[in-house]
């Protein structure tokens, strides 16, 4: 375990090289999952839990670490599984998703893998569990799966996606008529977040899974058009993505003489350890941490004000 501490901080390297390293853990049965370790700030033996009325059911109650409260969410019992039952023994997995910091309750954490992202899929059809997975992938013959963070926060504490009045401006839709906002990420709660902000200001938008399924289809309209932007007035991608992450994405635009042009924002949950020099590295346009409707339509504005110069 003090290995695993000791390095969660010092694995950033890897940003930017279409891979990642995955901190393995259990929760109440022999199945792993996988966190991004990127997103790790400490993992920790569960200390004491103080419970405070009308908390959510998945959270177990709050931790004292550092001189800061955090929420201890149990995470199998939200994604419909058992509640662990002997905190004494288990660990909380410290990180930062969405500009805020929580403690994810599991039974045991393992040791960090080296992967590649073309090795992370996207998970099964199916119900129960499954619809709580972004990815999965296989390491030593066996199934681990990658859970969707974003959509088990979004159940404990839903996000407001309402753009401000004074924000939305009526003519951003006649400005891009006849093109969309691509919007790219493996979240279904993070599309429909980022789906119902740029409605309200009246865009019409495309959604896909992953970095390689946007790729895909820019290339594809790509054939048909003189410049990427008569069909797509801007991108909006995430980092992490299933076979393909959002600065891989990126730097094969900028690379690309038929998709060069296009606007791309980089809109991730990597709130707390981004690193801005990547941002420039692969020729993004900005970087938007997840999730605020106004400073996501604020950022849409500027980049069509920009394209249309």
């Amino acid at each position: 375990m003090a290995g695993i501490l000791d390095t969660v901080n010092q694995r950033t390297q890897l940003v930017g090289q279409n891979r990642l390293e995955l901190l393995l853990f259990k929760l109440t049965g022999r199945q792993r999952f996988g966190i991004n370790v990127f997103k790790v700030k400490e993992v920790l033996q569960c200390p004491p839990l103080t419970s405070i009325p009308r908390l959510h059911p998945f959270v177990r109650g709050l931790a004292h670490i550092r001189g800061k409260t955090i929420s201890v969410i149990d995470l199998g019992q939200a994604i419909g599984g058992r509640p662990i039952q002997d905190l004494s023994k288990c660990f909380i997995i410290i990180a930062e998703y969405n500009r805020s910091i929580q403690g994810f309750l599991v039974e045991s954490v393992e040791r960090i893998v080296n992967i590649n992202w073309e090795a992370i899929l996207p998970p099964p059809k199916g119900a129960g569990r499954y619809s709580y997975l972004t990815a999965v992938t296989e390491i030593e013959n066996e199934l681990v799966e990658i859970l969707d963070v974003e959509k088990i926060l979004d159940e404990i504490a839903p996000t407001d996606t309402e753009v401000s009045g004074d924000l939305i401006d009526r003519t951003l839709a006649d400005t891009i008529a006849g093109r969309a906002v691509l919007i790219a990420d493996d979240s279904s709660v993070a599309r429909n977040q980022i789906n119902r902000a740029l409605s309200s200001l009246g865009l019409t938008t495309k959604l896909v899974k992953d970095g390689k399924e946007a790729l895909d289809l820019l290339k594809e309209e790509a054939e048909s058009v003189d410049d990427i932007r008569e069909k797509y007035a801007l991108l909006i991608s995430d980092v992490e993505m299933p076979e393909m992450d959002g600065y891989t994405l990126t730097a094969e635009i900028r690379n690309n003489p038929k998709l060069q042009g296009l606007y791309v924002i980089l809109h991730t949950s990597l709130s707390g350890v981004f690193n801005e020099a990547m941002v420039k590295k692969v020729g993004a346009d900005d970087f938007i941490p997840k999730f605020n409707p106004d400073e996501l339509a604020g950022a849409v504005t500027q980049a069509i004000e920009k394209s249309n110069k």
